[in-house]
């Protein structure tokens, strides 16, 4: 996986000359399996997020630096650096989506990068100064951060074993374990698994498939390669095949699992 050296990033923010070319140390391949790193889970905001290309280059620097994704993500890159890690991993910046091989390797292993990292900043933003975290009587049109809705943030959810959340000020929230008895009721996701993980537990694929629900994605496909490693499933990402992609999802799942629970939806 590619990750953002902390260090590099939050000193071009702050003018200091870098030794070497940007582009050669700003992000660099390293294994999600031995190297400590933070990760970040949000929702995409449209037109504002920065891609691979502009961040290794950042070509009209004033024009990016001055986007909110920019600042999302040197807020992340302070707080992973507060927190000790020099690496920190964030979707808009660190997959070349120019690639289509890179991109469906990254979504085939977007499961296991977010169970290996360290820590996962949850970053829901509509929560402000103040702002008690949300429960399940807070009306889903009138506030309800919209993280709690998207089909990518259900897996971030889970897979990590530290999740900490930030308010739309960064500023701490809670972990995972303390506030797991409120996601259950916000997510129908039992207080074991947000806790411990899928690891070990006995649970039908309709049970699982419940939890997402709900949710949406802004495009068809990814409401079937958004879970898939939440069934251990993998397969190539083919943007454009629609509906199939759901179809091919469940074949892939019974031919694992032999669980026709699936069916139900």
């Amino acid at each position: 996986m590619k990750l953002l050296n902390v260090e590099v990033v939050l000193n071009r923010e702050k003018g200091i000359q870098q030794a070497e070319s940007e582009q050669d140390r700003i992000l660099k391949e390293l294994d999600d399996g031995t190297t400590s790193y933070a990760i970040l889970s949000h929702r995409w905001g449209l037109g504002v997020e920065v891609t691979y290309e502009e961040m290794i280059g950042l070509h009209d620097r004033d024009e990016v630096q001055k986007r909110y994704g920019y600042q999302k993500i040197i807020k992340c890159c302070e707080q992973a650096m507060k927190d000790g890690y020099k690496w920190m991993w964030i979707d808009t910046c660190c997959i070349d989506k120019r690639s289509s091989s890179e991109l469906s390797e990254a979504i085939n292993a977007m499961y296991r990068w977010y169970q290996n990292a360290q820590v996962c900043y949850a970053y829901p933003q509509r929560l402000s100064m103040g702002q008690v975290f949300p429960t399940e009587t807070l009306a889903k049109s009138s506030g309800w951060p919209e993280w709690f809705m998207r089909g990518w943030t259900l897996q971030e959810l889970i897979a990590p074993e530290q999740v900490e959340f930030f308010n739309e000020d960064w500023v701490l929230i809670g972990n995972k374990q303390r506030l797991a008895p409120t996601l259950q009721r916000i997510t129908g996701i039992p207080r074991s698994v947000l806790t411990r993980g899928l690891t070990g537990k006995r649970l039908s694929v309709a049970q699982i498939m419940s939890w997402a629900a709900e949710r949406k994605t802004e495009r068809e496909e990814d409401r079937a390669y958004s879970l898939m490693g939440l069934f251990g499933v993998h397969m190539p990402m083919l943007y454009g095949e629609g509906k199939n992609a759901f179809q091919r999802l469940q074949l892939e799942i019974i031919r694992i699992s032999g669980d026709h629970s699936i069916f139900a939806w």
